[in-house]
């Protein structure tokens, strides 16, 4: 009842052959149509062509509208040199004193 059982169907997809268990699947031929002749047919009224609706024309106007300038930039805020940040930094906060290590 595996792989190698030559009666289960397991065993007989492995094996590659056909039997009671797994059947071979019948191949539809498909049949050859009589070609009908279409010219012998009456052909049913058609609809007339539809007509396409005309365009109508865009009135261009006569004013050019100018791009707008883009806005100026604000100028940079003044940057603080070194010597200013370490007096706002010592204003602001004191260093901790060390802790000393037991021996």
């Amino acid at each position: 009842m595996g792989k190698g059982d030559k009666k289960s169907r397991r065993g007989k997809i492995i094996l590659g052959t056909f039997g009671i268990r797994r059947r071979r699947k019948k191949v539809n031929s498909p049949e050859v149509k009589p070609l009908i002749e279409t010219g012998s047919k009456d052909t049913k009224d058609k609809r007339p062509v539809r007509e396409k609706a005309e365009i109508k024309e865009v009135k261009s106007s006569s004013e050019v509208k100018e791009p707008k300038a883009p806005k100026e930039k604000a100028a940079p805020k003044a940057t603080k040199t070194a010597k200013e940040k370490k007096d706002v930094a010592e204003g602001v906060a004191e260093p901790k004193p060390k802790k000393e290590k037991k021996s």
